[in-house]
């Protein structure tokens, strides 16, 4: 199973769940029950045109030639798609709530609140397909079990806090899930990185010292170390290890990293996050 892509799934499915909760709690709150079908409409349409556009990326993948520069060019859109998500979420979480509510409060028509309700999730799955893309294109197989585990773990955190009424310091959850998450983006700025400068090298562009190789740990391929090997591979998905690196990958990935988690963890300083008391969703949904 691909570990990034079941913290990524699992973390934005439950972002969505506690978006839908939200809404519904506040439908259920202000007498408009009869409109919660309309939440759930929205939703299977999200989901529907996520897995659309995920599968319509792939097949594209699929028939292009210069694969680097794709797998290049999608990391990095993944990683800036990532990073502001993360960001958004240290320093804006807090008023998730009432942004929410706010919202829902004008979509009076059923059209109005599908659609309301499908953009709000839809762009948590968009995130979600740019994400994965890297990985579906280097392991199909592992990322889509990741995908599934990620999406029923968070569904089954989500009842639990919003059905059963359990608590959880969300805030808790998402400040070290996004240090987590600052860690693979900065693997996957790494590894794009090193498909671009592959795809350079075969366009015969001179690099300089960027392409050159600024270390190598001398790890077989057939190595449990390696990093496409059984443990090591665990390690390349969630830290950006790799048993070499060029110079250009190294100055990426770690410049990426350093800023990144001094940004979130600023942010996580000065701004609380949403708990589900603040939500008041604990029993409602």
């Amino acid at each position: 199973m691909n570990a990034g892509a079941f913290l990524i799934t699992f973390r934005e499915a439950l972002e969505a769940a506690i978006i839908v909760a939200i809404i519904v709690a506040y439908l259920r709150r202000t007498n408009r029950t009869e409109q919660i079908k309309n939440v759930w409409i929205g939703v299977g349409l999200s989901l529907l045109a996520s897995i659309i556009l995920g599968a319509a990326i792939l097949g594209l993948y699929g028939g292009l030639e210069e694969k680097e520069l794709f797998e290049g060019l999608a990391s990095y859109l993944a990683v800036i798609v990532l990073t502001s998500m993360i960001y958004w979420m240290a320093t804006k979480g807090k008023n998730i709530r009432t942004e929410i509510e706010s919202k829902v409060s004008t979509a009076i028509s059923p059209l109005a609140l599908i659609g309301f309700t499908f953009i709000v999730v839809f762009r948590e799955g968009l995130e979600t397909v740019l994400f994965l893309t890297p990985f579906m294109t280097q392991d199909f197989g592992g990322t889509l079990l990741g995908l599934i585990t990620g999406l029923v773990s968070a569904f089954i955190l989500a009842y639990l806090i919003y059905g059963v009424g359990m608590k959880i310091n969300l805030r808790t959850f998402f400040y070290y899930s996004s240090i987590l998450l600052v860690f693979v983006a900065a693997g996957m700025a790494g590894y794009g990185t090193h498909e671009l400068i592959e795809w350079a090298e075969e366009e015969g562009m001179d690099l300089g010292f960027i392409g050159e190789t600024a270390y190598d740990l001398g790890i077989p391929s057939d190595s449990v170390w390696h990093h496409k090997g059984a443990i090591g591979s665990l390690f390349a998905v969630l830290f950006g290890y790799s048993t070499s690196m060029e110079w250009g990958r190294i100055i990426v990935q770690f410049g990426y990293l350093l800023l990144a988690l001094y940004l979130v963890l600023r942010a996580y300083r000065k701004e609380p996050l949403l708990n589900p008391e603040d939500a008041g969703l604990k029993s409602s949904v």
